[in-house]
């Protein structure tokens, strides 16, 4: 089974947030996200998806999570994709 870590981000005034998650399917996990069935922190905003990267196990891509929520620099640099 695969796992995927994956990076929203979407414009809320006048910032640029982004989300990381993990998931097995990433399709239907943006989707929730978009339909306000998402973590609380996502719910009425439009994500759209920046990044994401495949593991072979829930594991590996739990350990990725937990590094990408801490690389501001990169999510940042993300951003910038949809900031302007």
């Amino acid at each position: 089974m695969s796992a995927y870590v994956y990076v929203l981000g979407c414009r809320s005034n006048d910032r640029v947030l982004t989300y990381v998650g993990w998931t097995n399917d990433i399709e239907r996990r943006v989707a929730q996200h978009n339909a306000g069935k998402g973590a609380r922190s996502t719910r009425g905003r439009l994500w759209q998806l920046l990044h994401s990267e495949s593991f072979a196990t829930k594991a590996e891509a739990m350990s990725r999570e937990w590094h990408l929520k801490r690389e501001r620099a990169f999510r940042k640099a993300l951003a910038e994709k949809i900031g302007r």
